[in-house]
């Protein structure tokens, strides 16, 4: 009988968790949903600089990025499915994988802002500020769309490393792994937000 009610009460407990990820993902939609349209209100007014602005930006590596967080959803995926069949080990190995890969996109992130604090091209410097207003605001919010994605990739890569040690301590197991599949749910947003970040920044036209 108190096995029954354990079982009752921890169902309870992941249908309450798995909700409040959920949630919590419809307020960051609505976040990113917002500056989504801000940037299409500027985009209509300012066509022409917002292009200008584009070309700047390095497309080659921000579609490297898209590919590398393409793949690590693939791996957390993955790391979910080796769980519940009980693959302890290759969960842990396609986790860490996923962080690795976290880990590439701020590399090429690193380098990326690099180049552009390097030329000059950046909110409030002395050159973008000889722009039209338009290529003003394109930097404004490349900039601050992209700062706000990185601070959610850092995020997901401290969540990822503690479901890790939870996975090695056997904290999340074939059955108990609701952890797992909301880190997994985070992890997805991420690379659901760089999906429309990409063509919007990037292949401006």
């Amino acid at each position: 009988m108190n096995e029954i009610a354990g079982n009752h009460i921890e169902h309870r407990d992941d249908l309450g968790s798995k909700l409040g990820m959920w949630l919590f993902i419809f307020t960051e939609m609505l976040l990113f949903g917002g500056l989504f349209l801000v940037y299409a209100v500027y985009r209509e007014r300012y066509s022409e600089d917002f292009h200008l602005g584009a070309l700047q930006l390095n497309v080659i590596l921000g579609t490297l990025n898209t590919i590398v967080l393409l793949t690590s959803s693939m791996t957390i995926a993955m790391s979910l499915t080796a769980i519940r069949k009980g693959n302890r080990k290759l969960c842990m190995r396609l986790i860490m994988l996923t962080v690795l890969l976290a880990g590439i996109f701020l590399i090429n992130k690193y380098f990326e802002w690099g180049a552009k604090f390097e030329h000059e091209l950046y909110p409030g410097s002395y050159l973008v500020l000889q722009f039209k207003r338009g290529v003003i605001l394109f930097f404004g919010l490349y900039f601050f769309m992209t700062g706000l994605h990185l601070f959610h990739v850092l995020v997901g890569m401290v969540v990822l490393l503690f479901i890790y040690f939870k996975v090695k301590n056997g904290r999340i197991s074939p059955d108990r792994n609701v952890l797992l599949e909301n880190g997994g749910l985070y992890w997805h947003l991420v690379d659901l937000i760089w999906i429309f970040l990409f063509p919007l920044l990037y292949l401006v036209t």
